[in-house]
């Protein structure tokens, strides 16, 4: 680690901030096509759980036909904790240290599971007055909410985890995946330790 990593890492240890428990990242298909990208984010997972006991990803995808290639690479990742990887398909929650979503977007997520709710409000084996935020968490693919969201080369969130985010802190960076850096992500948590959440308050 070099001089300016260690320096940065010394201001977050001596941070009177909380760290993120829960750190999400949003790339696209097209960082994944970069020499290096998948050993990039071994490296991030690796950076990752310095701090925090948990890191979804979340692939922006436009071409589905990419998927399925794309799921085997991800399935088979070098990754220092249990992989779940969930596609476009998949109705089953993920529950793994490290999740990551390849073009399931959270506006798909989410009509999942009013659409998984309504099926069992219809065969009577759900009271519509019983239906409440924790029902809702309990019919979402990645039901947790990370408290950190990192998004490189733009500053947008490409449909990311809309109901699991809202109370999230997001840093954007300019710098595309390609050339992302332990710098580039000790910069993020030291950003969020700076900040003072409110969770909507």
């Amino acid at each position: 680690m070099g001089l300016y990593e260690q320096y940065l890492a010394y201001r977050i240890r001596h941070h009177d901030g909380d760290l993120p428990e829960h750190v999400a990242l949003i790339i696209t298909e097209r960082d994944l096509l970069e020499e290096g990208a998948y050993e990039t984010l071994t490296d991030f997972f690796e950076w990752a759980f310095e701090y925090a006991s948990r890191v979804t990803v979340y692939v922006s995808v436009l071409d589905t036909a990419a998927v399925p290639t794309l799921r085997r690479e991800l399935e088979t990742i070098d990754a220092p904790r249990e992989v779940a990887v969930r596609g476009p398909g998949d109705r089953t929650p993920a529950d793994a240290p490290i999740q990551i979503g390849i073009g399931l977007g959270g506006k798909h997520e989410f009509t999942s599971a009013v659409r998984n709710l309504a099926e069992s409000v219809d065969a009577g084996d759900l009271d519509p007055d019983r239906i409440d935020d924790e029902r809702v968490e309990q019919h979402l693919i990645f039901p947790s909410e990370p408290d950190l969201v990192i998004k490189t080369g733009a500053e947008r969130l490409s449909d990311f985890m809309i109901w699991q985010s809202v109370y999230s802190e997001l840093y954007f960076t300019d710098v595309n995946w390609r050339d992302f850096r332990k710098r580039d992500f000790l910069r993020a948590v030291r950003e969020f330790c700076n900040r003072s959440r409110r969770f909507g308050r």
